[in-house]
């Protein structure tokens, strides 16, 4: 039996539900590209696919440049400009300015650079559960502790994860008062990256945090995806994240570092999460080039996030016009989003490399399958990579991937 069209109503549902679905085992095509680097040449003898994505002028996905050499070469010659030394075990100029730098812009007494975000939330998320005892965390059903880190909350810390809230919504102050059981903390992903960077409204925020002091829960934040959400909230970072215990921010993800993160908080809560970077064998002798290419980006790139997300707007804009597929949120919150659309994800992705081939655009990194045969699902996100290419083109572009092959 021919499978019938959707109508608007029946795929804005659909695409309420099936958030996250990506995650589903056996997936075609991760979101994101995380498996083993491919051959030179692909079995054909043709470029590889990360070739391809390496040589278009334009891309509706964050990537790195390609030119690991340059940008090593960059750090170096940025250091030398700024007159900076090297660090040792994190005592340095560089290292510690830098740190601080990051705290006093989300409004924190101290910071501490960390390798990963992984390594700096486990050590917040553990350090709550000694000083409250119950070893209660109360997350989001699509918290990186829960899907992406191999249960290292429970394996290393013996934390218990208590999910609050249901998927298609950010966790709420409701959550947090009819939790099933007592909470140490709640770590609360901003913006939530599995709804397609959603976001509590700001009065919603405030309550949460006004909830959790009052419920004497302390409240940290994954702020993976942070520098995105300032233009929606329209505060800043100090405002966004006051009433929250400690933050987590990456380095690696909008400003493109390579890699990196930093944990904030009071003094004494960072001059004990030091103890414990130490403890997780975080103390790289050297943390000197993470932290450059960090700060030497940062400020351009927090000035353009407003930009890509107005960008953001008008390119869902032009793809939800088109009733094959839906995105979600709508409106867009941050420059992040989720196209679903009808299709089988190898045919989808043989259909962006001959777009690649073809017009020179990345459209999306893969297609992965929901809950609903037949639908499936991608995750887009504005940034340099549109330099080159105009909102209506680019929504055109991805719209080729509806063509028949």
């Amino acid at each position: 039996m021919a499978p019938r069209d959707f109508n608007r109503g029946e795929f804005l549902a659909l695409a309420g539900l099936l958030a996250g679905s990506s995650l589903l085992r056996g997936t075609a095509e991760a979101a994101a590209p995380k498996a083993a680097p491919p051959p030179k040449k692909d079995a054909a003898g043709g470029p590889t696919r990360e070739q391809l994505r390496r040589d278009c002028r334009a891309a509706l996905v964050l990537g790195s440049s390609g030119n690991e050499g340059a940008e090593l070469s960059r750090v170096g010659e940025w250091v030398q400009r700024q007159g900076l030394g090297t660090d040792v075990y994190g005592n340095g100029e560089l290292v510690q300015s830098f740190e601080k730098r990051i705290a006093g812009l989300l409004g924190f007494e101290d910071g501490c650079f960390m390798p990963t975000g992984t390594m700096g939330q486990l050590i917040a998320l553990r350090m709550y559960a000694d000083a409250g005892g119950r070893r209660t965390v109360g997350l989001h059903p699509s918290s990186h502790h829960v899907l992406h880190e191999n249960d290292s909350y429970s394996v290393l810390h013996g934390l218990r994860a208590v999910q609050l809230s249901p998927w298609a919504r950010p966790v709420l102050a409701s959550d947090v008062r009819e939790a099933r059981e007592p909470l140490d903390v709640v770590s609360v992903e901003l913006p939530v990256r599995w709804l397609g960077g959603q976001l509590q409204t700001w009065e919603q925020l405030e309550e949460l945090k006004r909830t959790c002091r009052e419920q004497g829960v302390k409240l940290h934040m994954d702020g993976a995806r942070l520098w995105e959400s300032q233009p929606f909230y329209g505060r800043s970072y100090a405002d966004i994240c006051r009433g929250f215990d400690s933050v987590y921010v990456s380095f690696y993800k909008m400003v493109g570092a390579m890699g990196g993160a930093m944990l904030v908080g009071g003094r004494d809560f960072i001059r004990t999460a030091r103890v414990w970077r130490h403890r997780h064998g975080g103390n790289l002798f050297q943390l000197w080039p993470y932290v450059a290419s960090a700060a030497m980006r940062l400020d351009e790139v927090l000035a353009r996030i407003p930009g890509y997300v107005q960008r953001a707007k008008a390119i869902t804009e032009a793809l939800a016009a088109d009733s094959r597929l839906t995105v979600l949120p709508r409106p867009v919150q941050t420059n992040l989003f989720r196209v679903f659309l009808r299709g089988d994800p190898a045919a989808l992705a043989a259909q962006r490399d001959r777009i690649a081939r073809e017009h020179g655009v990345w459209v999306a990194h893969g297609f992965s399958p929901t809950r609903v045969p037949g639908i499936v699902e991608t995750e887009l996100q504005v940034g340099e990579g549109l330099t080159s290419l105009g909102d209506a083109d680019a929504a055109r572009a991805f719209l080729r991937l509806l063509e028949q092959a």
